[in-house]
């Protein structure tokens, strides 16, 4: 099966299952016994409160701490990168770009990556979302989880 051509418009990946289904049958619990606990004070119902409050809080690291790894993983493919694809009298400047930026840069292919990270450096692209809109011809991510 064949992918669709990825681009800046089209590139954020949002699952249903995750992002709607899962978040609801956690959150409403969650409301619903610190609304119990609240109008009709028990110990029973604020530790119910403080349960759910900690799933809340365990579902969103386990979702958080992936991306931080996913996030150090790109930069350092990206700085991989840019040492293969840059001069080398600008080898010493790679680590003047932040991980954030570098995210945004992965979706540059090869020819475009040494002008956007002039660019980056000279302070034109000062965000992830510039940078991916600077780009001109999508390099598709389509391996990410």
């Amino acid at each position: 099966m064949s992918q669709p051509d990825q681009s800046f418009d089209n590139h954020a990946k949002l699952l249903p299952v995750f992002h709607g289904s899962l978040a609801l049958m956690i959150m409403v619990p969650m409301f619903y016994f610190v609304f119990l606990a609240v109008t009709d004070f028990t110990v029973e119902r604020l530790v119910l409160a403080f349960f759910m409050l900690g799933a809340v809080s365990m579902g969103l690291h386990a979702r958080l701490f992936p991306l931080g790894v996913q996030d150090r993983l790109i930069r350092l493919e990206e700085q991989m990168r840019l040492h293969r694809l840059l001069p080398e009298d600008q080898h010493g400047r790679i680590d003047d770009i932040s991980t954030d930026l570098l995210i945004g840069l992965r979706f540059a292919p090869d020819d475009e990556v040494a002008d956007l990270a002039r660019r980056i450096l000279e302070g034109d692209l000062a965000d992830r979302k510039a940078v991916k809109q600077a780009v001109k011809n999508w390099r598709a991510d389509n391996q990410r989880i």
